[in-house]
């Protein structure tokens, strides 16, 4: 089998050019071994580097090995393309597999019987090449993931390395309605310029959620500071594969975790100092959560976490950061802090919901400016006109999507007087 080998690693829509500084920064590779594309970044590299990858992305769906391309105008050329392909020399007959497959203006009429044609053409393969053994479909829990994507003239078959999706770390537990993905909460990291990927290094400035939910912003943050791998607390699909290399991944392992204590040693040496990473929330359930997630993640000791109303904590550093939320919309806005107290004077009028979102956001704008001066904010929205519901003119407006919805991360610098630092 060659060494190298043409990966795919997929990302939420806007994130792939942070994706690509994270791959370099992580295994150096630049030029024609690192192309950044629509919707990801493909790799050309080997085992080693893919298994760095499924372990240190943060920003990364998952870790994809393309094992076959070609011309696809029905489902005949999909079932010789995956025919040809060896599976025998990527998983044994006894494992159980899946199909997956994905389309974008295919001319397939159904999707379902093309991944059923993909399928035949695993299991036929192994009937011809693995002594008439076939491995056994599993839809629920499969060792092994197959995926296909068609487009209007090609398909692309590719075999799956990470198994469930990379934004699933390990930690977690507790969550509230709606939680935030950890590889957006990554994006956003990265474009606010906290966290800088391609080398490796965070900013040495405060870092604030007040609308923390369920920490995900801030504990992504503080593995990041003290140097954790994103996946060093779940499995990986390569490891049932049969180029795994058991020696070599518990290498990567022990190196990745030499390395965040080597990281966690030089930030108390650099700061010896209290922790650089704030959460709050006004529902105390949600910060127990949090609380409880940051001790699974292993980085309690690097987060403070409070209740409270947005629209009253102070700033919890003497010094200006930076403020990274997505804010509550919606219903969640009655319960986001003092406009819930408000809620009676709009109900018999129109647009409650409406009135409500522009008096918190008006209250949370002026809130800022008294009192966070110096700072910069960083939100995450649908909504483009957060910035006239702030009553704010924004320096920035990333572009970043949340799975389906398209999204704007805007950025706007408070101004006025010296910030007024919290009392424990």
């Amino acid at each position: 089998m060659n060494d190298r080998l043409t990966l795919f690693l997929p990302c939420a829509g806007g994130v792939q050019d942070f994706l690509a500084d994270e791959v370099h920064g992580l295994t150096g590779l630049a030029g024609q071994d690192l192309l950044t594309l629509r919707g990801g970044v493909r790799v050309r590299a080997g085992w080693r580097e893919l298994m760095l990858l499924n372990l240190q992305s943060r920003l990364a769906q998952r870790v994809l090995i393309e094992l076959a391309h070609g011309p696809c105008a029905g489902e005949d050329d999909l079932y010789r393309l995956a025919h040809a392909v060896p599976w025998e020399q990527w998983f044994a007959a006894r494992q159980t597999f899946k199909v997956e497959l994905t389309a974008q203006r295919s001319p397939l009429k159904s999707l379902n019987f093309a991944a059923l044609r993909v399928k035949d053409a695993v299991a036929d393969r192994f009937r011809a090449h693995a002594g008439g053994g076939r491995p056994s479909v599993d839809t629920r829990a499969p060792e092994v993931r197959v995926q296909a994507h068609l487009t209007a003239g090609d398909a692309t078959l590719y075999i799956d390395t990470s198994g469930q999706s990379l934004f699933k770390r390990g930690w977690r537990q507790q969550q509230g309605d709606a939680p935030l993905k950890e590889t957006l909460a990554a994006a956003m990291l990265a474009a606010s310029g906290w966290w800088l990927p391609a080398e490796r290094r965070v900013l040495d400035a405060p870092l604030y959620d007040p609308c923390c939910g369920s920490g995900t912003i801030v504990i992504e943050a503080a593995q990041l500071l003290l140097g954790l791998p994103a996946g060093g607390q779940r499995h990986f699909a390569f490891e049932h594969l049969k180029p795994h290399d058991p020696a070599l991944w518990n290498t990567i392992k022990k190196e990745a975790v030499a390395q965040g204590m080597a990281w966690e040693k030089s930030q108390k040496d650099a700061q010896n100092r209290e922790p650089r990473i704030f959460g709050s929330d006004v529902a105390h359930r949600m910060v127990d959560f949090a609380q409880r997630n940051a001790e699974r993640a292993g980085v309690a000791h690097a987060v403070q976490l409070r209740g409270g109303d947005a629209l009253q904590r102070l700033p919890p550093a003497n010094e200006p950061g930076v403020l990274l939320l997505n804010p509550p919309y919606g219903e969640r806005i009655d319960v986001a802090g003092s406009v819930r107290s408000s809620r009676e004077s709009f109900a018999s009028e129109d647009g409650e919901s409406a009135r409500a979102g522009d008096l918190f956001f008006e209250r949370l704008a002026a809130h800022w400016k008294q009192h966070f001066a110096g700072w910069s904010a960083w939100l995450l929205t649908p909504d483009l006109k957060l910035p006239a519901r702030l009553r704010l003119k924004e320096s920035r407006r990333v572009p970043l999507w949340n799975g389906p919805i398209e999204c704007r991360l805007f950025r706007f610098d408070m101004v006025g007087r010296n910030p007024v630092s919290e009392q424990a």
